[in-house]
């Protein structure tokens, strides 16, 4: 049996959360370890962003997250806003620009932002410890001095005794990248309720050959799923599978299978209602919508949108559908393609100000693993600071 060793936390995961979090700890001088069952930390940083890492949003905001507890994302992210992130990284000196809607990306490749984390949790003498396999968590309870208890965090790179345990394992997106459950399955073992995880931010299927026949094809609208008050002014990409683009990831982060996605084609515009048209017929309808949209989707809105007779009350219920066009999406693409993962470790078990279950003295959950899900655009990079930075100060 491998060595016991006692150290003040364990960190499971070595993912943004969970290196930003066992670097904190360790810089006030707890003795930190760091499991990560992958050959290589970081790997999801790596990737972000096109490999530039859009590491935050200047517009970073509470009611920029979904969770079943809308409020629940407020203390973290107080306690650790956007700004204090980016003056750690012009600290550091790592050039950045901003893209469209307050995103942040690197000029330089995201290797930038993870050297950041791994320099700060070797200053802070965090022991990082990579291939750890077969990680069981479990509560000892009565030891002297510890009424709450103490934790036994067993794996194939060793045993060892903890106050605290940090989750920071992530979700089930991408899991080519290693993604597992296992940070729902610690919750369970605890006693500790997970809303139901799903895909998000993810490119959603048709089953209409007429749709994805359009492949290729992008244009700028409004997208928002039924039942959602959120809406995406940004582009949407039909692909051979269905359609994709940052307006339909962002709805589908609030799609539930057998309900619509609805999308706006003209926002702001009204192309037909109150309009004196020279013709009433269905070229018309296709050179109106051609004005303003790629041919080949114009062409097809046409169609689609055509109406049994040319009156006015028919053209305003064109005009209606247009700007509410349903889509009906049979499916998505799944973990495989998903940026992250929807659902997760219910936050009315967690303390918002320091993210430890309620139940549970000592354990926490941090980060993509937690019922917090951020917009497309760096939010979820910031969620990840946020929740390890208010962590980190409890421990």
């Amino acid at each position: 049996m491998a060595e016991l060793r006692r150290v003040d936390a364990v960190v499971i995961g070595a993912g943004a959360a969970g290196l930003f979090c066992a670097a904190r700890v360790g810089e006030r001088g707890r003795r930190v370890v760091l499991l990560e069952h992958g050959e290589r930390p970081g790997r999801k940083i790596l990737i972000s962003g096109g490999g530039r890492c859009n590491f935050t949003n200047l517009h970073c905001a509470p009611d920029r997250f979904l969770s079943a507890n809308p409020h629940f994302a407020k203390s973290a992210l107080a306690q650790f806003p956007q700004q204090d992130f980016i003056a750690m990284v012009r600290r550091r000196g790592i050039a950045f620009h901003e893209k469209t809607l307050g995103q942040l990306f690197c000029d330089g490749p995201a290797q930038a932002i993870l050297s950041m984390l791994l320099d700060d949790c070797e200053r802070g003498g965090v022991e990082i410890l990579l291939r750890a396999r077969e990680i069981h968590v479990e509560r000892i309870w009565q030891e002297p001095g510890h009424p709450a208890g103490r934790f036994r965090v067993a794996s194939s790179q060793g045993v060892f005794e903890a106050d605290a345990v940090v989750i920071a394992t992530g979700g089930l997106s991408i899991p080519k990248l290693g993604a597992t459950g296992f940070g729902y399955e610690v919750a369970r073992q605890f006693g500790i309720p997970v809303v139901a995880p799903r895909p998000g931010l993810v490119p959603l299927t048709l089953a209409e050959p007429a749709w994805t026949a359009l492949a290729g094809v992008s244009a700028p609208v409004v997208a928002w799923a039924d039942g959602s008050r959120s809406r995406f002014e940004e582009k949407l990409l039909v692909t051979h599978r269905g359609v994709s683009g940052p307006a339909i990831l962002q709805a589908s982060s609030w799609w539930q299978p057998g309900g619509a996605v609805r999308v706006d084609f003209a926002p702001g515009e009204r192309v037909f209602a109150g309009r004196a048209m020279t013709r009433r017929d269905e070229r018309a309808l296709r050179e109106a919508l051609r004005a303003r949209l790629p041919q080949r989707l114009a062409d097809h809105l046409a169609s689609a949108l055509r109406p049994l007779r040319w009156t006015d009350a028919a053209l305003a219920e064109v005009e209606a559908r247009l700007h509410g066009f349903a889509l009906m999406p049979n499916g998505s693409e799944g973990y495989e393609k998903a940026e992250v993962t929807v659902g997760g470790v219910d936050t009315r078990a967690l303390n918002s100000q320091t993210m430890e279950a309620r139940r549970v003295p000592g354990l926490y959950f941090i980060g993509e693993v937690v019922d917090v899900t951020g917009h497309l655009g760096g939010f979820n990079f910031q969620w990840a600071w946020s929740s390890a930075a208010a962590c980190a100060r409890a421990l």
